[in-house]
């Protein structure tokens, strides 16, 4: 039984995508060496996220791809006119070879600030792109709950990769909400808020212990809104520590009670982290 819920809590579906997903998805952000990207796909983990010069995770997806591509769900994406603004189609076409496949199963239109920022424009080349085959599912990336909560009710995007964790639950009032009728997938980022949730801020004086990073993801996940907690491990031990507590599961009322107070005192005491 307990066999079950485990697998339960880690495996779903990515929202109308109907895309079979691990709810833990890995990234070489912190280029962790294709050993834990490897043993990542040994654990059981198919949802990966690169964006091309991150040759570790590139790398691996071009080997593994080869053995049994319907395994595996890939994600990337192409920057928005912040970071120069990049032609979403030719970016498209280098991630297929970067990757070594025919399609991307996510592809997004990554750090998007500001509504200005992802015109009904490049939407649409999204969506052309869909159409076309080469990409499973089309969304963005966005620290803007506003327009993601905007966008989750028209129905306009099949993905949204949104931050969310203990210190910032803003997206319990401002996307959450209008999920239901659509169903986009949610992807998280920054669980453990750039390690500051893993560090007691000034002047702490509970006496609980600090969470540890599986902790911190396992609050994600145990929001069912979420589909799939990204993790940007710095080493195997790192990752193998991590999904070792996320096995745990849900964490328990007292548990989450306790994160959203750290959290709390974290974002209060070190908001330059927006």
């Amino acid at each position: 039984m307990e066999i079950n819920q485990t697998s339960s809590f880690l495996e779903t579906s990515l929202g109308k995508t109907g895309i079979k997903v691990h709810r833990v998805g890995v990234s070489a952000t912190y280029r962790p060496g294709r050993k834990t990207i490897y043993k990542a796909v040994d654990e059981g983990i198919n949802y990966f996220f690169g964006y091309g010069i991150d040759t570790q995770m590139t790398g691996v997806m071009r080997d593994v791809l080869k053995r049994d591509r319907e395994q595996f769900v890939v994600a990337t994406g192409v920057y928005n006119f912040i970071f120069r603004y990049q032609n979403i189609r030719k970016t498209l076409e280098k991630r297929l070879r970067q990757f070594g496949t025919d399609y991307i199963d996510v592809f997004l239109f990554l750090g998007v600030t500001k509504e200005k920022q992802f015109p009904l424009s490049a939407r649409e080349e999204l969506y052309r792109l869909h159409d076309e085959g080469k990409v499973r599912a089309v969304g963005m990336s966005t620290h803007d709950r506003k327009f993601a909560g905007t966008l989750a009710q028209q129905g306009a995007l099949d993905v949204m990769m949104i931050r969310y964790n203990a210190a910032h639950r803003g997206a319990e009032q401002d996307i959450f909400p209008y999920l239901q009728s659509h169903n986009p997938g949610i992807v998280s980022f920054t669980a453990t808020r750039w390690r500051s949730l893993l560090r007691g801020p000034r002047k702490w004086t509970e006496n609980e212990p600090l969470p540890s990073s599986g902790m911190a993801y396992r609050f994600v996940l145990s929001n069912p809104h979420v589909h799939v907690c990204m993790m940007a491990p710095s080493n195997l031990k790192q990752f193998e520590m991590n999904l070792k507590e996320i096995r745990k599961g849900r964490l328990d009322e007292e548990e989450i009670t306790f994160m959203k107070r750290f959290g709390d005192e974290v974002y209060k005491r070190r908001k330059w982290f927006m």
